[in-house]
């Protein structure tokens, strides 16, 4: 695609392993910048949704995931295209380790010319800080990081200490304390949703606070991202209504897939089952992800929804079901304390929330509508006395392949879907 090229300063936002603060010091950044008047877009790597909820928050932008598998390349770089123009900064949030997974955080920089920012919990060291953020700069060849940010540390002293171990060119760009109320809050499936975050935006002014007493305020270089062309989206039928339920029990929606369905002529409806809405008047029905486990009474109770869920099939409507979509067609749903409800019953069986996680890794699935890519994340073990149409495979070999059911134009699966992975699949699943 001919075009001139766009340059925005862009990081990429990695750590040497979970849990060493990659979400809050990106979101710390994200409206330390915004407040400062920049315009900032954020990704995540992968396919998580719940940091991009508080990426949104923090930056005042959608944010959208990143991940050369699950997107592709040409998806990848076409958003970033789109932000470069809009944006003075671009935040990028690894997964996992800067070198863990296939493809890594580190693909991606190294594939994008993005620089690192590492983020290292200096909680329980002093000069071993610049031992390790060099040996992550060094690991491997051509990758470019730029600087290292601290997390938990515990004084200024501390910080100091941190910085003075950094040998060039590594470059300190700031820290954040070692203080539990800048923790955002978590439970199973990661952080709580920032929906039901009622303190949130003051939760994101002091994690920007805090960062701005040790912040180094300068941008990187530019980074120069070319344009892409994006394969056409076939068209839904004309007024093709789309009815999806959006509340705390059924959150899980990426931006991406709800932008292919606008731009394919769709109408959205959304609805609350928690709220006791009932089905809108409509041409097919998407039940994403979330927590219906968190909410088994209040959807026990909304039988005008069941009674309309299931005419809707029996009238061989689309019904899309996804992960957490899926448990409540169930019969019956068990939350990790055992207590059990009635779903929806639109496919038989049962599921109960277990200790441990039960599903995880990238999923491609070929359906009769074409190979569609996502991935699986959930604590539910069911039990489902239905045969599958399809079977996933894991692309990295790992033991999650979900199952696929199917009853008339209704299917159901613990995968997340991404439909730009394949528009034309995505599209046939939500028509007759």
């Amino acid at each position: 695609m001919s075009g001139a090229l766009r340059h925005c300063p862009a990081l990429l936002v990695s750590a040497p392993a979970s849990g060493q603060g990659k979400t809050s010091v990106t979101a710390a950044l994200a409206r330390w910048h915004a407040r400062q008047g920049r315009r900032v877009r954020v990704f995540k790597t992968g396919p998580d949704f719940l940091d991009p909820m508080v990426h949104e928050r923090a930056s005042g932008a959608p944010a959208y995931q990143l991940d050369l598998w699950m997107c592709g390349e040409d998806e990848v770089r076409a958003r970033l295209y789109e932000a470069a123009g809009e944006a003075d900064l671009i935040l990028i949030e690894g997964v996992m380790g800067l070198y863990d997974g296939q493809p890594s955080s580190a693909d991606l920089a190294l594939t994008l010319g993005v620089p690192v920012l590492t983020v290292i919990d200096g909680s329980a060291m002093a000069q071993t800080f610049g031992a390790l953020a060099l040996g992550l700069a060094r690991y491997r060849e051509g990758l470019q990081v730029y600087g290292v940010a601290a997390n938990r540390i515990g004084s200024a002293y501390h910080a100091q200490l941190l910085r003075e171990s950094l040998p060039a060119p590594l470059q300190w760009l700031g820290a954040l304390p070692r203080d539990p109320t800048l923790a955002l809050p978590e439970r199973h499936l990661g952080l709580v949703a920032a929906g039901e975050l009622g303190d949130l935006d003051a939760r994101l002014d002091a994690l920007a606070d805090a960062w701005a007493t040790h912040a180094d305020a300068a941008l990187p270089a530019p980074v120069a991202f070319a344009p892409v062309a994006r394969a056409a989206t076939a068209n839904l039928p004309r007024g093709h209504r789309i009815a999806i339920a959006r509340d705390a029990a059924f959150c899980f929606l990426y931006p991406a897939n709800l932008d292919l369905l606008r731009r394919a002529g769709a109408e959205l409806r959304y609805f609350s089952p928690l709220a006791g809405d009932s089905l809108p008047d409509c041409d097919a029905v998407w039940l994403p992800g979330g927590y219906p486990e968190l909410h088994l009474q209040a959807l026990s109770r909304n039988e005008p929804l069941r009674d309309a869920l299931r005419a809707h099939r029996d009238a061989g409507k689309p019904l899309l079901a996804e992960c957490g979509g899926l448990l409540y067609l169930l019969d019956a749903l068990a939350d990790k304390d055992g207590t059990r409800a009635d779903m929806a019953g639109l496919l038989a069986g049962s599921a109960a929330l277990q200790p441990r996680l039960s599903g995880l890794g990238m999923q491609s699935v070929e359906l009769p509508e074409g190979e569609l890519r996502g991935h699986t994340f959930h604590y539910a073990r069911a039990e489902i006395r239905a045969e599958p149409i399809a079977q996933a495979r894991n692309p990295n070999g790992g033991p999650s392949r979900e199952a696929v059911y199917r009853d008339r134009r209704m299917t159901a699966s613990f995968v997340h879907f991404y439909f730009p992975s394949n528009p034309s699949a995505a599209l046939r699943l939500l028509q007759a």
